[in-house]
C-alpha cells in the first residue's frame, strides 16, 4: 500500500509549495472513514484510493485532484457525507468527490440502466469539471488491475466490456493515452485471453528475431538528422500494445505478418518547421508507403494531439512507421488535457469542460435523448470511432465518426441545420445525403424551412447527436399526429353517440386512466393503446354499443365477398397532415391506392394501418370491432404516388422482359421493385410495385400490358 510520506514526496517533487497538511488530513480522513473494510483482493480497502491517489501523481495534478482521489469512495462505501467532506475539505473538494460518486440508490433496475445513469452523472459532473473524469479514470485502471480478485466471471466481464466501451474511448477523446492503451489491454486480457496470448507470443518472438533491426533503424535516423542539423532530435522506438494490434486486424482485416506500425519510431524535435525538416530527412532516405501519410499538425485531433505519421520501407525492406512532433506536442500525446490542467493552472483549471466541443455534444445528447439506454447508446456512437476531418465552405475543420454522411455534418453545425437539410454538396458536386465523407471534404448543406427531418436518415448516420435530434423529431411528430388521430377518433365516437367530446369532460376521469394531461390520454387512442370504447364507458359512465354504421357494417361483410358490400353513407374520417410511415401507414398486404375502397385498423405501436376492404388480413380482426376505423381517400391524395403490385406472366422469349418494363414506362409508371418468383422454360412469373396515382392508373398499365403477346396474364397482387 503506498504510505503517506511516499504519497507527500512525490507531489513535493513537481510542487514543491503544494498544501501538504490537506494532503495529510485528507489521507488520515479516508484511512480512518474505511477503517477495516476489506477490498476482494483481501488487502485493505483504502490501499485503492492511496493508489488511485499515486496514479494521478504521474500526471502531475494538482492537490486538489490528489485529495479528491483520496475520498473519492468515501461517500459510497462509508458513513461519510457529502457535508462532512466540505466541512473538512471545502466546496471544491465537495463537488469533485460528488461528482466522482456513484449514484448509490438504483436498485430494482437492470445493469445497463444502472451504467446508463452512473455516465450520465459522470457526464454532467465533468461538464462542470473535467479533473472529476482524471480521477475517474485512474479509478478505473486500478480497478482493472486487480479484477482477476473478483470470483464471478459474468462480473469480471461486463466491467472489463464497460472499459473498453466507455472509459477508454474517454480517456481517448482527453488524449491520455497510457492510461487508455493500458485499460484496453487489460479490459482485453479479460474478454479475449486466448487472442492475447496468440498475439504477444508472436510479438515476443519478433522481439527476439528483430532486436538488431530496431537499433540499426535508430542509428540510420540519428545519423541523418545530426547530418541535417536537426541535432537535438530525440528518436525512441515503442511496440504497439497487443490489443492495439488486435485490433486493427481485426478492422483491417490482415494478418499479424501484414502489420507495418508493430514498432513505431517517434522524433521528438524542438518546434514545428523542425518536424517538417525532419519529415524530409526520412522521405529522402526511404521509399514512403502510399495511403499513409498524415498530417496532424496542420490539422490535430479533436482531443489536441498532434503529430505527422509517415510509413516507409525500413533498411531491412520491413514497412515502418514513423512520428514526427515536438517536445510539447509529445507531453500532450502522453499526458492528454492533463497536461494542461496540472498544478501549475491552479484551483481552477479544470472548470471549463463545457468549452470543449465533443463534451458539449454530449451534453445536447443528454438534453435530447429520452432516456438513460438511448443516451448510452448515442454517446458510445460519438465517442468511439476513427475520425475524418472535413471542411466547412468558411474553411472550418469538423472531426466526425469514420462512416459519417451529410446529414451528420449538417448536425455537427447546428441542429436547425440538420433539421431542414434538403440536400448537401461535396467539394462543389451535389450529393446523396447518405454518402460517406472522406477526409478533406468541403461540405456545404442546403436548406428549405420547408423540410424536416426524415426518420429514413436514422439508418444511415453515425453520430450521437445526430440520431438523438433525429428520434427527437420523429417522437414529437409522432405524439402529435397520435394526439391528432386519437382526437378525431373520440370527436367521431361521442358525435354517434349524440354528445359532443370535448377535453373539460375527459379531465377528471385522467386518474382512472392513470395519466396526467388529456393529450398523454388522446395520444394513446391514437396510439391504439388504449381503445375508444373504454374512454367513452368511463367518461359517459354507461356501456354503449357502437353504431350499426361504420364498423359493424364492416363486419357483416366478412362473411360474404367484399365486392358485393354496400357503400356506406358516413362520410370519411376527417383525418389530415398526418406524417407517413409514422401515425398512418399502408399495409404492405394489399398495397392500397387511391380509388380503392378502404378500412382502417388500429395498431399497437403503430396508429393506423389501411388496408383494402377485400383484404384477406381484415379477417384477424373480426374479433376486435373497437379497432375499425372508417375511412376514405381524401380528393386531392391524387397528387402523391402510391405502391400497386401485380403479377405478370411472360413468355421466356428475347425482349419480353423489355416489352413489359416499356409499357409501365410508356404509361408513366415507375417501378420500384422487380422480382421474378418462378421460372420454366417457357415463362416467367414476375412480381412488379409500381408507383401509381390511383386505381385507374394502375388499370390502364394492367390493360396495356395484357395487349401485348409475350405476356400470359396479368393480374393485381395481394400476398
Amino acid at each position: 500500500m503506498i504510505n503517506k510520506q511516499d504519497l507527500i514526496e512525490k507531489i513535493k517533487s513537481y510542487d514543491p509549495n503544494t498544501d501538504i497538511d490537506l494532503i495529510n488530513r485528507a489521507y488520515d480522513f479516508s484511512m480512518k472513514a474505511h477503517g477495516s473494510q476489506k477490498r476482494a483482493s483481501g488487502d485493505l480497502y483504502f490501499s485503492h484510493p492511496a493508489e488511485v491517489a499515486y496514479k494521478l501523481t504521474e500526471y502531475k495534478l494538482d492537490a486538489a485532484s490528489i485529495v479528491t482521489a483520496l475520498l473519492h469512495d468515501t461517500v459510497e462505501d462509508t458513513d461519510v457525507s457529502l457535508d462532512e467532506i466540505e466541512k473538512n475539505f471545502g466546496s471544491e473538494i465537495r463537488a469533485l468527490v460528488d461528482g466522482v460518486t456513484k449514484l448509490s440508490r438504483l436498485e430494482g433496475k437492470s445493469e445497463n440502466m444502472k451504467q446508463a445513469e452512473n455516465f450520465r452523472k459522470l457526464l454532467i459532473a465533468m461538464s462542470e469539471d473535467l479533473r472529476v473524469l482524471l480521477v475517474k479514470l485512474a479509478d478505473r485502471l486500478h480497478n482493472m488491475e486487480t479484477l482477476s480478485h473478483i470470483k464471478k466471471p459474468e462480473k469480471r466481464h461486463r466491467i472489463a466490456r464497460e472499459t473498453l466501451e466507455i472509459y477508454a474511448a474517454l480517456a481517448e477523446r482527453i488524449g491520455m493515452r497510457n492510461i487508455k492503451e493500458d485499460l484496453q489491454d487489460l479490459a482485453f486480457a479479460e474478454l479475449y485471453p486466448e487472442a492475447r496470448e496468440s498475439i504477444v507470443t508472436r510479438m515476443n518472438f519478433l522481439r527476439e528475431q528483430g532486436a538488431s533491426e530496431v537499433e540499426k533503424t535508430m542509428k540510420i535516423l540519428e545519423e541523418k538528422l545530426s547530418e541535417a542539423g536537426l541535432k537535438n532530435a530525440n528518436i525512441q522506438g515503442r511496440e504497439k500494445k497487443p490489443f492495439s494490434i488486435w485490433k486493427k486486424m481485426e478492422t483491417k482485416k490482415i494478418s499479424f505478418e501484414q502489420l507495418s506500425d508493430i514498432v513505431a519510431f517517434r522524433i521528438s524535435v524542438d518546434n514545428i518547421a523542425e518536424c517538417y525538416q525532419a519529415l524530409g530527412v526520412v522521405h529522402a532516405e526511404w521509399h514512403t508507403i502510399p495511403g499513409r501519410f498524415k498530417d496532424y499538425i496542420s490539422t490535430p485531433k479533436s482531443n489536441g494531439y498532434q503529430s505527422i505519421h509517415t510509413a516507409i520501407l525500413g533498411p531491412a525492406q520491413q514497412r515502418v512507421e514513423i512520428q514526427i512532433r515536438t517536445n510539447d506536442m509529445d507531453e500532450v500525446a502522453e499526458y492528454g488535457l492533463a497536461a494542461h490542467w496540472s498544478y501549475k493552472q491552479g484551483a481552477n483549471s479544470g472548470k471549463d469542460g463545457k468549452k470543449l466541443r465533443w463534451i458539449r455534444e454530449l451534453l445536447e445528447i443528454l438534453e435530447q435523448s429520452e432516456n438513460p439506454e438511448e443516451f448510452l447508446e448515442n454517446t458510445k456512437l460519438e465517442m468511439y470511432q476513427d475520425q475524418v476531418f472535413c471542411f466547412s465552405p468558411k474553411g472550418d475543420i469538423l472531426a466526425f465518426p469514420r462512416g459519417a454522411t451529410p446529414v451528420d455534418f449538417a448536425y455537427a453545425v447546428h441542429s436547425g441545420v440538420g433539421d431542414t437539410c434538403v440536400g448537401a454538396k461535396i467539394n462543389g458536386r451535389i450529393v446523396p445525403l447518405r454518402t460517406k465523407l472522406k477526409n478533406g471534404d468541403q461540405v456545404e448543406i442546403i436548406t428549405s424551412k420547408m423540410q424536416t427531418p426524415s426518420p429514413s436518415w436514422e439508418r444511415f448516420v453515425v453520430t450521437g447527436k445526430a440520431r438523438s435530434e433525429i428520434r427527437k423529431h420523429i417522437r414529437v411528430s409522432q405524439r402529435n399526429e397520435y394526439i391528432n388521430l386519437g382526437q378525431a377518433i373520440l370527436t367521431k365516437t361521442f358525435k354517434q353517440e349524440g354528445e359532443e367530446f370535448s377535453e373539460k369532460m375527459v379531465e377528471p376521469h385522467l386518474p382512472h386512466f392513470g395519466k396526467k394531461t388529456v393529450d398523454d390520454l388522446i395520444a394513446e387512442v391514437g396510439e391504439g393503446l388504449i381503445s375508444r370504447q373504454q374512454v367513452m364507458e368511463v367518461v359517459l359512465g354507461q356501456r354503449k354499443p357502437l353504431p350499426v354504421s361504420g364498423v359493424t357494417s364492416v363486419l357483416s361483410t366478412l362473411s360474404k365477398p367484399f365486392r358485393k358490400k354496400k357503400e356506406t353513407n358516413n362520410a370519411p374520417m376527417p383525418i389530415k397532415g398526418l406524417v407517413s410511415g409514422m401515425a398512418i401507414h399502408f399495409a404492405g398486404c394489399c398495397h392500397p391506392i387511391p380509388g380503392d375502397r378502404i378500412v382502417g385498423i388500429v395498431t399497437t405501436g403503430k396508429g393506423i394501418t389501411i388496408h383494402t376492404m377485400d383484404c384477406e388480413t381484415l379477417e384477424n380482426y373480426s374479433d376486435s370491432p373497437e379497432r375499425w376505423i372508417d375511412v376514405a381517400w381524401e380528393k386531392d391524395q391524387n397528387d402523391s404516388d402510391h405502391i400497386g403490385r401485380i403479377k405478370v406472366n411472360v413468355s421466356n422469349s428475347p425482349a419480353a422482359l423489355a416489352t413489359v418494363t416499356n409499357v409501365i414506362a410508356r404509361e408513366n409508371g415507375n417501378i420500384s421493385n422487380f422480382k421474378i418468383t418462378n421460372r420454366s422454360m417457357d415463362f416467367f412469373e414476375i412480381l412488379i410495385d409500381i408507383e401509381v396515382r390511383d386505381v385507374r392508373h394502375l388499370g390502364n398499365i394492367i390493360a396495356n400490358l395484357r395487349s401485348k403477346e409475350v405476356v400470359q396474364s396479368v393480374e393485381r397482387w395481394q400476398n
